[in-house]
């Protein structure tokens, strides 16, 4: 380790060659007769030094010596590749998916043990992936938003598990060269855990092509790359430094952060800089922007799809919102990453800004303090040189300090999307969705269903959080909100199947409920006697049922509404005594009513299929989805208990949970820890 004294001569980038004045030539030449001795009592004394160095650190393991970092070669491990493609909006290979093409051709030329992870739910992202082998998978077991956008933190969880030596997550459309790979080489021999960073720059054009063998890529002469790589360079442009960057780091046992990440929507602002500046607070692993050794370059002219036009204000502001709340990144915007990974003589050489410091990574391990004094005495200029070019990166270059943030607190989060703009977006090709209520009391159980969310402006406010179960006044004023909106929605001429949020779904029940007909209402039973016709005088479950956009459903479901905002109870009882008729009055056979006025046909569901909570004691079964996939459970309604902790309790006890609270994510089959709920 060598501190560096500060200068004000600038010199370029590229220019980190040894410059030895005529006066230095004129001593060197003669003290040259002198050179053979010096250095060979210089090597003596360095291997003396070294083993009194080794003793030394074998007595205290504490000991450090001048070199923070030890260079070890562990063997060049296998990389993967995450990155979260846009989807293809025109039939075939748009824009978007030229340059996305380009981009990860060239990753896989990079070298044979590099695969792909593409992050997608979209058709057309299987169809692209098609193209380039076995090397590149699409993994959709990660959460996505109800527009399709992918999460930034289920990404990143998703990048952590895998099994590679090193993971690297870049945008789609970023061209990566062989540096990457050089540079991981190097960083992955430093004893230490690391994280790294790589500002992509934009360029107005990629003059090349890949040769027969996919291998290398090739200019119109057929020269490779390398001779005119200077191109990429000199055409350069630095915009939206933050949006653009490449992140890589090594499996080890350190996390990357402490905390967890919020549920950022990708590609939508500030998550890079928010992760880069929580992996820096967090001192787990060392941090090296490598964008001087390794930068990436991307093609202008972005397309943007009609949905991202239409929602980019509200996600944006989404994930500005979380980042002033979570972490530091609001209150520590200007911290700085010290190291600077760039070569300098065809050396890779690791600059820290912190001390003026400058460590090169080819050189050996344990170097003597003798044997560190005799580079000193060959590379002041060279370090010199480095440490200004660094400085004068710094100033002129917008993107040198990319990760530091300034922006307000933001106001409270505005949902902008109305219910009826919702609906076009998020209904089926039969024009049906599926509506669930819920107040923040039961939130972890809405977050399991992964629905998009708007607030309803006449649903009461003073919700109990743990007293608003079966039987008491809050659930009776809760569950009339239900039915009024699904009215609201079948009179838009949407479909509604209603399914409460404790409703555990096994398969979609939709194409079994599109196969009956209209004037035609389809309902769980509430009837747990096995022996008992379903449906007998209060019995329908309002808690899961299908509703029609049809005159005749609409009819009914205004008495059902106008029944229930007059009664003491619940809306359930409203249900079945204006559909079914008081006592049962309108019961048609051991499963349907029939309701005279509106000529609606309300249906009863199999129990089998679609069973409540305490028909079979299903829930108290060892094996919960054993025994209701051998019964033909299509749902499971996680009903007739009383109070929201022992609902929640016996949920999570079955394993019928697919949301896990502590990390704000779904439950994937590939997370390695176990699902956790928060009950307080």
């Amino acid at each position: 380790m060598v501190p560096m004294k500060r200068t004000s001569r600038i010199s370029a980038l590229s220019n980190c060659r040894r410059r030895i004045s005529s006066k230095t030539r004129m001593k060197l030449g003669f003290l040259g007769s002198s050179l053979c001795l010096l250095g060979f009592f210089l090597f003596a004394a360095s291997l003396y030094s070294a083993i009194q160095n080794q003793n030394l650190q074998q007595k205290d393991p504490n000991t450090r010596n001048a070199r923070k970092f030890e260079v070890i070669d562990f063997g060049f491990p296998n990389i993967t590749i995450f990155s979260a493609t846009r989807p293809f909006y025109d039939d075939g290979l748009d824009s978007v998916g030229a340059r996305q093409e380009i981009a990860i051709r060239s990753w896989l030329r990079l070298s044979p043990n590099v695969n792909v992870v593409l992050f997608g739910q979209h058709p057309s992202v299987l169809t692209f992936a098609s193209n380039f082998g076995n090397r590149v998978v699409v993994e959709s077991g990660i959460d996505f938003t109800f527009l399709g956008t992918p999460f930034f933190h289920s990404m990143v969880a998703r990048s952590q598990a895998s099994h590679a030596g090193i993971s690297l997550l870049v945008d789609p459309e970023t061209i990566l060269l062989p540096d990457i790979i050089t540079t991981l080489h190097y960083v992955h021999k430093l004893n230490r855990d690391w994280f790294l960073t790589s500002v992509s720059s934009s360029i107005p054009r990629f003059p090349f092509l890949l040769d027969d063998t996919g291998q290398n890529w090739l200019q119109k002469d057929g020269k490779r790359i390398g001779a005119k790589k200077e191109f990429l360079v000199q055409n350069r442009q630095w915009r939206n430094c933050g949006e653009r960057i490449l992140m890589a780091w090594n499996t080890g046992d350190p996390p990357l952060h402490a905390g967890i990440i919020p549920p950022f929507a990708y590609n939508r602002g500030l998550h890079n800089e928010w992760l880069v500046n929580e992996v820096l607070s967090s001192d787990f692993r060392i941090v090296i922007d490598a964008t001087l050794a390794a930068p990436g370059f991307y093609l202008e002219s972005l397309s943007v799809s009609p949905s991202s036009k239409l929602n980019k204000t509200w996600e944006d502001e989404g994930n500005h919102h979380l980042a002033s709340l979570y972490g530091s990144l609001y209150f520590r915007p200007n911290t700085t990453i010290s190291f600077r990974l760039t070569k300098c003589s065809g050396q890779y050489c690791l600059f820290d800004s912190a001390n003026g410091t400058v460590y090169f990574l080819n050189d050996f391990a344990n170097p003597s303090w003798l044997s560190e004094k005799f580079l000193q005495f060959w590379r002041r200029k060279e370090w010199t040189n480095l440490m200004k070019d660094v400085h004068l990166w710094d100033r002129n270059v917008p993107c040198s300090k990319w990760h530091k943030v300034s922006f307000k607190m933001p106001r409270e989060l505005s949902l902008s999307l109305s219910l009826n703009s919702l609906l076009q977006i998020i209904a089926n090709k039969d024009k049906s969705v599926v509506l669930a209520v819920a107040g923040d009391n039961y939130r972890d159980m809405l977050m399991s269903w992964g629905l998009p969310v708007f607030k309803d402006p006449l649903a009461p406010s003073n919700i109990s959080f743990d007293d608003c179960h079966f039987g008491t006044k809050c659930f009776q004023r809760v569950t009339k909100v239900k039915s009024r909106i699904v009215l609201q929605i079948l009179k838009l001429g949407y479909n509604v199947l209603m399914s409460d949020v404790d409703v555990y779904w096994f398969e979609n029940p939709m194409p079994f409920l599109h196969s009956f007909g209209s004037a035609t209402l389809l309902a769980m039973s509430d009837e747990f006697n096995k022996t008992e016709p379903i449906n007998l005088p209060r019995r329908l479950n309002s808690g899961f049922y299908f509703a029609r956009s049809d005159p005749v459903t609409i009819a009914a479901l205004k008495k059902v509404v106008k029944h229930a905002s007059t009664s003491d109870l619940s809306e359930q009882p409203s249900f079945y005594d204006v559909l079914c008729g008081e006592g049962g009055a309108n019961r048609v056979g051991d499963d349907r009513c029939f309701e005279p006025e509106t000529k609606l046909t309300v249906i009863f569901l199999n129990r089998s299929s679609f069973p409540n909570g305490a028909y079979k004691g299903l829930w108290e079964k060892s094996n919960v989805r054993l025994a209701c996939l051998k019964l033909g459970c299509v749902v499971l309604h996680n009903n007739w208990i009383s109070g929201r902790k022992r609902k929640f309790e016996r949920q999570l006890r079955s394993g019928l949970w697919d949301y896990d609270s502590s990390s704000r994510m779904c439950v994937q089959n590939w997370q390695r820890t176990t699902y956790s709920l928060s009950l307080e």
